[in-house]
């Protein structure tokens, strides 16, 4: 009779097991199969939140059937204490395993709200954008000048503690404006950093996690600019006037102040390295508006007679040379031309009215150029 009983116990043993296994299999493949929902959804993520909270949430929300599967499963793979605040996109039919990825892996947000702080020549905005995840497309919140009072949307996304958050450059503007930006940033954290030496940040798009430190933001923009100049230095033409990389550097941001249009900076290039071979001045007013500024903020007028002809280490056009410094932060294209200018036997340049120049090989040739210019500006006066 025992070993009836024992046979029983046993065939019920290898029954529950096996009931045990299909569980187990069948868990595992709702944890990983698509997901219910038809739409993406942007899911907010604050910070001190649980894998408990957010699984709810995503329920309520039809992204997922089941809560607790998706607990046991983040618990598995141990990730449900790599939960990351922020705003995360989840895509439709995203399955329980594939959301866990989502909201574990990196903690930068990826939909929601986005607050972009773009340096400019002139001025410096902060821009607030939403997402919005059906189409994909962001939608302005709020567009403001640093400095000035700040909007709800704004000061709500600080309060919440987290958003997308970028630094935008942009070509030309100076270490000094880049410096007073990223010290009145209020998603930033960190001591106020330093003015870095003129022409040693990199322009261009930086993404950053809220409260990130200034000086690290700050370093990358200098790593950046080093690797961007080594190289275009090691790639330069033969026989340049230029001694050093940091001479290409000082004559990149001069090109970088006179044009806004790429295709012209090989050509503004060739006249300055043309000049430099002949020993003739450069003659450029930005690098007499630096010496006038220190690069603190944009002069708002033009250039007086008296200081163009005044001697100062930038007036270009009573010292030899260039200047002793960069006069702004050159972006990569103005760098390259630096190195690489066109092959032109141009002398001078001056405005054409379009936002371009117009180039000229001779004196007279310039005179005619711009004569044709004040009658354009008189125009535009009248």
């Amino acid at each position: 009779m025992w070993r009836s009983v024992a046979s029983n116990a046993l065939t019920l043993l290898i029954v529950l097991l096996a009931g045990v296994g299909i569980a187990v299999a069948l868990a595992q493949n709702s944890y990983r199969a698509e997901g219910p929902s038809t739409e993406a959804v942007c899911l907010s993520v604050p910070r001190g939140a649980t894998m408990t909270s957010v699984s709810g949430d995503l329920a309520d929300k039809g992204m997922i059937k089941f809560p607790a599967l998706m607990r046991v499963g983040a618990d598995y793979e141990e990730k449900a204490d790599r939960l990351k605040a922020g705003n995360f996109l989840i895509p439709p039919g995203a399955s329980m395993q594939q959301i866990v990825d989502l909201v574990t892996r990196s903690g930068q947000s990826t939909c929601g709200s986005e607050i972009n702080l773009r340096i400019g020549v002139a001025t410096t905005t902060i821009r607030v954008r939403e997402l919005d995840p059906a189409t994909s497309e962001y939608q302005i919140t709020a567009d403001f000048t640093l400095g000035d009072p700040t909007p709800d949307a704004y000061d709500d996304l600080l309060s919440r503690g987290f958003a997308r958050t970028r630094v935008t450059m942009a070509e030309g503007v100076t270490s000094w404006q880049v410096a007073d930006s990223l010290n009145k940033a209020g998603f930033l954290t960190g001591a106020p950093v330093e003015v870095a030496p003129e022409g040693a940040l990199a322009p261009g798009s930086y993404d950053v996690d809220m409260a990130s430190d200034r000086a690290e933001l700050q370093q990358r923009m200098r790593e950046e600019q080093e690797a961007i100049l080594t190289a275009a230095w090691a790639g330069r033409a033969e026989g340049l006037p230029l001694e050093s990389a940091e001479e290409a550097l000082i004559l990149a941001s001069i090109i970088e102040k006179e044009t806004g249009v790429a295709e012209e900076r090989p050509w503004v290039s060739s006249v300055f390295i043309n000049r430099l071979n002949k020993g003739m001045r450069l003659q450029t007013d930005p690098t007499v508006i630096y010496g006038i500024t220190k690069g603190e903020g944009v002069l708002g007028r033009g250039l007086y007679r008296s200081e163009l002809a005044r001697p100062t280490p930038f007036n270009t056009y009573t010292i030899d040379g260039l200047p002793p410094t960069p006069i702004a932060n050159p972006g990569r294209e103005a760098i390259e031309a630096a190195v690489n200018p066109a092959e032109t036997d141009f002398l001078f340049f001056v405005a054409d009215g379009t936002g371009g120049h117009v180039f000229a090989r001779t004196l007279e040739e310039h005179n005619i150029n711009v004569r044709r210019w004040r009658q354009i500006e008189q125009q535009r006066s009248q």
